[in-house]
């Protein structure tokens, strides 16, 4: 008798509504549970099941796609995780199909739902949304910008990086609000990312990041971002071939690049096609000068202590600017430091503990009294007095930052209280 009766719940043909209330009551589950999967049971039913006391059927109805709105607005808020997992899935499914009539007409209770489940405690409930919503260019703005800020990354990462209903402005404002480790990689990741989020991501300091949008061929970068990202990529390797790799670099960046990047790295500016002659040729003298530095380094760290090795250079008037930079480029600061001591004419002693607390001002100072210039005093900055990119004074291709009364006042301020 109960085969008999699934398999008539099972058949093609429409049941008789009495028929179908007795067994949407029935005691048994299995029943319940079969009646619950036909798509052409009448609304008020399916509602009725909606509030099955097994979890089984109520699932059922979650995945059923002639549930009514209100039914599914009920299961949203379900107690058990598989029924409203099931409800996300079937939504899923559903709205990709939707016209924008369609989803203009449902709106209401779909937005509700979708409301309800952005909220839900289950991980695995608020990603499959995400994974629904992150291409549907009319999903309600407020569900998707509550997904973005998601403290998941698996829930947030897809509309983050997918969604059209993101706006520039929203992307900022998510960016300047510290979002999950990994959020900000994602939208890097963003097909034809503007220059005003770029910028926000470059600000934002987040090295994951940056490497990601260097690596999107797509996002729009301004030069001047660019330039930015150069000044501070020597010590980020992993920034090194995607920078190599941009369209459109300027050749104030090629050349800068030139100076520290790995061979491999360096093949692949050599062989860029996109530049003209004149910067192909300056970046070939700039991998031969480095080869040349590269030998000279060789011959002197055979030639002694780096201490004696300044002292005898400047003897010979040979501890010229570019010797000193080439130093500091290689991480030689016994060599810097004595050839700062003997050029700027102060004590060793004064030159090393300027260095090893790391003062800005004072390392400038230093090195305009030693009459080095100011791309050699960024390299100083940089490499051996460990100051952070941002706060290193003057650029590579400007002038010290103060005037001669200024660093006047930085050396005194040094003599008497170092």
């Amino acid at each position: 008798m109960f085969k008999g009766l699934i398999g008539k719940i099972l058949g093609k043909g429409a049941l008789d509504l009495e028929e179908a209330k007795r067994l949407a009551r029935h005691k048994d589950v299995k029943v319940r549970l079969k009646l619950a999967q036909r798509e052409d049971l009448p609304q008020e039913l399916l509602y009725f099941l909606a509030e099955d006391k097994s979890a089984d059927v109520r699932r059922a109805i979650a995945k059923n796609i002639a549930t009514p709105k209100l039914a599914n607005l009920l299961l949203s808020r379900d107690s058990d995780d598989e029924v409203r997992y099931g409800l996300a899935e079937k939504i899923g499914r559903l709205m990709p199909g939707l016209s924008p009539a369609e989803l203009d007409r449902m709106h209401e209770v779909i937005h509700q739902v979708l409301e309800q489940l952005t909220r839900d405690q289950a991980v695995r409930v608020r990603r499959i949304l995400s994974e629904t919503l992150k291409d549907i260019a009319n999903a309600p703005p407020d569900v998707i910008k509550r997904l973005a800020r998601d403290v998941e990354l698996v829930v947030c990462a897809p509309v983050l990086e997918y969604s059209p209903v993101l706006t520039d402005d929203d992307l900022r404002d998510i960016i300047s609000s510290a979002p999950v480790k990994g959020a900000m990689s994602a939208i890097s990741n963003r097909r034809g990312l503007s220059e005003s989020v770029a910028d926000a991501i470059f600000d934002a300091d987040d090295e994951d990041a940056i490497g990601v949008m260097l690596g999107n061929k797509s996002a729009q970068i301004r030069e001047a971002t660019l330039d930015r990202i150069v000044d501070r990529a020597e010590d980020v390797t992993a920034w090194h071939a995607p920078l190599a790799e941009r369209p459109k670099l300027s050749r104030k960046a090629v050349l800068r690049l030139a100076e520290f990047v790995a061979e491999n790295v360096m093949d692949t500016l050599k062989n860029r096609t996109d530049f003209d002659a004149e910067t192909v040729e300056a970046v070939h003298e700039e991998f031969s000068r480095r080869m040349e530095a590269a030998e000279r380094t060789r011959a002197r760290d055979e030639g002694g202590p780096p201490g004696e090795r300044a002292k005898k250079l400047f003897k010979r008037n040979e501890l010229t600017d570019t010797v000193i930079r080439e130093a500091a480029q290689v991480g030689d600061e016994e060599f810097v430091v004595t050839a700062l001591a003997l050029k700027a004419d102060m004590k060793l002693s004064v030159i090393k503990k300027v260095f090893d607390i790391s003062s800005v001002k004072g390392v400038v100072a230093l090195c305009w009294k030693a009459g080095l210039s100011m791309p050699t005093a960024v390299v100083v900055q940089k490499r051996l007095a460990r100051i952070p990119p941002r706060e290193v004074l003057g650029s590579i291709d400007g002038d010290y930052p103060f005037n001669e009364k200024e660093m006047q006042w930085q050396l005194e301020f040094i003599r008497d209280s170092l």
